[in-house]
């Protein structure tokens, strides 16, 4: 037994509520339950309880045992002075407040349904279970499903809005240079993204916008900080970004970042860091003031957007060492659709509803049109019948998977709370 049930018992009154007696064999009506309390103190604040005809108002403190009463130093914390009802699974000593008056107290073991109890059980068996519901999981109502889908996109999105604010804050609110370190971010993808990220961070956008209009200058610039430029190469055009880079160090007052915090090992060649950062250079060198060009677009207009070519050097190397076969490097559909659902989306949402223009019907409109990612969650998912048909599903699933099911988080789950009240 977990306090958290407890909580959640005594919360959503789910025992029974007839002819209630404390251990001490006192009658209590409970008026009010209280607010549950999720700082430090008491569980349930301002609760009115009638003891022995009496209405006492006050706080509830919910535990396990009684003894974790003592377990937790109650009796020697102030804001425990308050409490007029001690509720717990099991009583195991008796209970006395710093007047030496013993504290009311309601056990819940004999109160509480066999069916919710055996519910319960079944999501938090100790048995090996991808997710906590996935026997179960069929059986769940797809309206309720699709709402709670909504739902969990959107606390997703409240998560990435989070470096977002943080960026635009360090930025004073530069939205050009915030999609920047956005997409940096993201073209790093999960091996290199917080590389990336420091990079883009670690160079003055003014800096950037003042050298966009030439990649050949903003691949030495990049290429130098990201500290590719280091050593010698029998390669003239390293040997020429190299030289414009020692003049932008000096220039800029910039500091070079060490080449190993880019990682190439297990990657395939199309994700090679020097291939991901040729294609953000190419990005950024095309379009000027990218930012308000991603504003308000349809579909098919972001995807014109990214369709960018690197630099010729780029088309016959994926290092700076080694010749390949000739390949034009462009993004391919997926990977716009991975930028376009962890940066654009994002960053556009924030900025709309920064605005008051944001329209959530045509913002879920837009993401429904991107398929959905392909990844091992979304995979495993599938095989509960549990199929994402859009990024806005997709990314729905993950947060379900990572922030709820990871966690066992089924008290706070739409599916977990429904699954819990069955009666069949």
């Amino acid at each position: 037994m977990k306090e958290d049930f407890l909580h959640y018992i005594w919360l959503h009154k789910l025992f029974s509520w007839v002819d209630l007696k404390t251990t001490q064999n006192e009658k209590i009506i409970i008026v009010k339950s209280g607010l549950h309390n999720k700082n430090s103190g008491p569980d349930f604040l301002n609760a009115q309880i009638k003891i022995k005809n009496i209405l006492w108002g006050g706080n509830v403190e919910i535990h396990v045992k009684s003894s974790d009463w003592y377990l937790h130093s109650h009796e020697i914390d102030a804001n425990y002075d308050t409490v007029v009802l001690h509720v717990v699974w099991e009583d195991d000593v008796a209970i006395f407040n710093k007047n030496n008056q013993q504290i009311s107290t309601l056990v819940l073991k004999e109160l509480i349904p066999e069916k919710l109890l055996e519910n319960y059980n079944n999501l938090y068996s100790k048995s090996q279970r991808w997710i906590p519901c996935e026997k179960q999981l069929k059986a769940v109502d797809p309206f309720l499903l699709s709402n709670w889908l909504e739902r969990l996109y959107f606390e997703r999105l409240e998560q990435k809005s989070e470096l977002i604010t943080d960026l635009l804050m360090s930025s004073k609110n530069d939205y050009e240079a915030v999609l920047f370190q956005l997409l940096a971010k993201n073209f790093g993808l999960k091996l290199n993204g917080g590389a990336f990220l420091s990079l883009a961070k670690s160079i003055d956008f003014s800096v950037i916008r003042k050298e966009r209009f030439d990649e050949f200058k903003l691949s030495a610039l990049i290429f130098g900080q990201a500290g590719f430029l280091e050593g010698e190469l029998e390669d003239s055009y390293h040997q020429k970004l190299k030289d414009e880079y020692a003049y932008f160090k000096h220039k800029y007052n910039l500091s070079t970042m060490a080449k190993e915090q880019f990682q190439f090992f297990r990657m395939r060649p199309t994700n090679f860091p020097t291939v991901r950062l040729a294609q953000l250079i190419a990005l950024f060198a095309r379009h000027q003031n990218l930012f308000s060009k991603l504003m308000d677009k349809e579909l098919i207009a972001y995807y014109t957007l990214f369709t960018v070519e690197v630099s010729s050097f780029w088309k016959t190397h994926y290092t700076f060492e080694t010749i390949s076969k000739n390949s034009s490097k462009k993004l391919t559909k997926s990977f716009i659709d991975l930028l376009l659902i962890n940066s654009i989306m994002p960053l556009q949402f924030q900025y709309l509803q920064r605005r008051g223009e944001v329209n959530v019907e045509m913002f879920l409109k837009l993401l429904q049109q991107i398929k959905p990612e392909k990844n091992a969650i979304i995979a495993k998912f599938s095989e509960l019948n549990i199929v994402a048909k859009n990024a806005f599903e997709s990314q729905a699933l993950l947060e379900l998977k990572n922030n709820y099911c990871a966690k066992k988080r089924c008290l706070q789950c739409a599916i977990g709370n429904n699954l819990l009240k069955t009666k069949n």
